[in-house]
């Protein structure tokens, strides 16, 4: 019997032990158990690199080996012409948050006839990904780094399986994240090229897994770059930056 005189639910019952009425959401020290195993399922996917510089940003991801006769997953996506995304973490997740990220750009384009900007698209996938943590339903098994330019400069975002998402200049997620994102942060320079950061981030996901990987790559220029408009003329100086995978 609860204090205003209702019946309520039995405590220790759940996953978490707690009396609160949905206590399997939290474990020991308030934690919320399913989206900690959506973080260990995580941990055990491809190593991911993104690293911001001013004048561009870079992802890259590790390419697991597959079965005989089978194509590798992809694991860089266009979002729009001036974002891109990839993943670590369950596949079939990972597709359906690029799949929701690139609605919610065309939505923003229809609506407002212009590319929607990169904080909107970090906020809005968090806010997809919290809604998973407030219902009875299991979390998406996936971090998405986006990376893109808009009208404040180059940007670079993580969004977690809970729903929370932080903005910077380098990240790393997967397997053993914490040994590539230590050589990210010792070999990073505001100032380094594109062709550095492609062998930074090697160098991390190698680091990362004690072998030679095969990584997929993609960057996104400000036109600030002298690369920007690689052959491509006027045009594409007035349309901003571009996201390519290479």
């Amino acid at each position: 019997m609860s204090e205003n005189g209702m019946t309520g639910p039995t405590s220790n019952s759940g996953f978490g032990g707690g009396s609160s009425r949905y206590p399997y959401y939290y474990g020991p020290g308030g934690r919320l158990v399913l989206v900690d195993s959506a973080l260990e399922a995580v941990n055990r996917g491809s190593t991911t690199i993104g690293i911001k510089t001013p004048n561009f940003a870079l992802l890259s991801s590790h390419i697991k080996p597959t079965k005989a006769l089978v194509d590798p997953a992809e694991k860089i996506f266009t979002i729009d012409r001036h974002v891109g995304a990839t993943g670590s973490g369950y596949i079939g997740d990972i597709l359906q948050l690029i799949d929701e990220l690139r609605l919610e750009a065309q939505k923003h384009k229809l609506t407002f006839e212009s590319p929607i900007d990169i904080s909107s698209l970090a906020k809005h996938i968090g806010s997809y990904l919290h809604n998973y943590t407030i219902y009875a339903v299991r979390p998406q098994a996936a971090s998405i780094i986006i990376a893109g330019e808009d009208q404040t400069g180059v940007q670079l975002y993580q969004v977690d399986p809970g729903g929370t998402f932080f903005r910077g200049s380098g990240f790393a997620i997967g397997q053993s994240s914490d040994i590539a994102l230590d050589i990210i942060q010792r070999g990073y320079s505001a100032d380094m090229g594109i062709d550095q950061a492609i062998e930074l981030s090697t160098k991390a996901i190698e680091r990362a897994l004690g072998e030679k990987p095969l990584v997929e790559t993609g960057v996104v220029i400000t036109n600030k770059n002298g690369e920007a408009a690689r052959g491509e003329g006027e045009e594409q100086e007035k349309k901003g930056g571009q996201f390519k995978k290479l």
